[in-house]
């Protein structure tokens, strides 16, 4: 098995585990009781790229995407957040204004805190803090391993390793094959993979037609799974 496809399974759309799950059980229900329950109905915006930074959010129930727009309008998609994930925190601390747009996926249930009080919770609590410093760490490796990784493929081949990252952590076996839950539009895995929502259009159609997925409405039914990992794997 290649490098390429070894790490298809991995949170590389995630954290290496969501923030709540990396504090001590006390600290976590500690950091919850400081705000208070917000709901979003699915493509409601969380968090709009280029607001001032009021607060942070803890996601309990739910998936969001974080996304980052480009002056000519080009999306591109960086991540998805879930349950026990910690969002906006980062423009808090340095007081700028929100570097991503994150928006509902589905039904999310969350908790905000606002950015004073969550900044004093940090600075009091020391293992808070050094998990905190941990998760920056992470998603800055993560990020840089992710561009280099993908940068060494061409688009089929992205595309693959996206759909295999999204089946291995949001895949539902069925009668068919394995249904991703996530869902996601042919824009979205376009951001997701650097290129345009023609090209994957054209690939959908292609791999459609090998019999590989089956696709409708953001819905994704990967029929031949180890054929796109022989796409994903191909150099």
């Amino acid at each position: 098995m290649t490098d390429q496809v070894r790490w298809a399974g991995q949170r590389t759309f995630e954290d290496g585990a969501p923030f709540l799950a990396r504090l001590e059980p006390k600290d976590a229900d500690a950091l919850r009781a400081l705000g208070h329950r917000v709901q979003y109905r699915p493509r409601d915006v969380v968090l709009r790229q280029d607001d001032p930074s009021a607060h942070a959010l803890i996601l309990e129930k739910g998936w969001t995407k974080v996304t980052v727009s480009a002056a000519n309008g080009y999306e591109a998609l960086l991540a998805l957040r879930g349950p026990g994930d910690l969002i906006g925190e980062s423009a808090g601390f340095s007081e700028q204004f929100r570097a991503a747009t994150v928006t509902a996926l589905e039904e999310v249930t969350a908790v905000t805190i606002e950015r004073e009080t969550f900044i004093r919770f940090v600075r009091s609590t020391a293992q808070v803090a050094y998990q905190l410093a941990h998760l920056a760490s992470d998603r800055q490796r993560t990020g840089d391993r992710r561009r280099l990784e993908l940068a060494a493929l061409d688009v089929r081949q992205r595309l693959a390793v996206v759909l295999l990252e999204l089946a291995a952590k949001h895949g539902r076996p069925t009668a068919e094959g394995i249904e991703i839950t996530i869902p996601l539009s042919q824009q979205e895995l376009a951001g997701a993979v650097g290129s345009s929502r023609e090209a994957v259009s054209r690939l959908y159609r292609e791999l459609r037609g090998r019999g590989i997925i089956r696709t409708g409405r953001r819905a994704i039914v990967i029929l031949q799974h180890e054929r796109l990992r022989r796409i994903a794997s191909v150099v």
